[in-house]
């Protein structure tokens, strides 16, 4: 899969390749002479603000979500660089995005409060009694 694809999150939603650009740099840590020689990490760019395929809430949820990921352009960037293949790379960048999207497309539900039981705050009083009950059997004992 190359990055020209279009990227499917969901039957629903699939981000168009316009809105996605990748670039390949040399990768950190160890690898031998792969690490000198080829560009193996793997910056996924995807342009949130100009992307049409999510909705207005769904990009503020994604926002959220990316944190220190997003840039003051708007651009999401993803980096992987677990593998020595700029190809897998290119995938497990992509999976991520997929996986972010995912998770900001999941509405959360709205907390309804609640109110105690009438049963449940009358254990809790005779609960509360039997403490001070045994509490104040702890007094001094004195001698008639």
């Amino acid at each position: 899969m190359s990055s020209k694809d279009d990227l499917v999150v969901s039957a629903r939603v699939i981000i168009p390749a316009k809105d996605l650009s990748y670039s390949a740099v040399r990768s950190s840590g160890p690898g031998g002479q792969n690490v000198n020689k080829l560009a193996t990490k793997v910056e996924l760019r995807f342009d949130l603000e100009s992307c049409t395929a999510l909705d207005d809430t769904t990009k503020t949820r994604l926002r959220t979500l990316a944190g220190s990921r997003l840039t003051q352009d708007g651009q999401l960037v993803l980096v992987a660089q677990e593998t020595r293949s700029q190809s897998q790379n290119l995938e497990l960048a992509r999976e991520k995005l997929v996986e972010l999207v995912k998770a900001a497309l999941h509405r959360p539900k709205k907390r309804r409060p609640t109110k105690p039981t009438k049963g449940s705050k009358e254990r809790r009083l005779k609960a509360k009694r039997a403490a001070g009950d045994k509490k104040r059997g702890r007094g001094r004992i004195t001698d008639d």
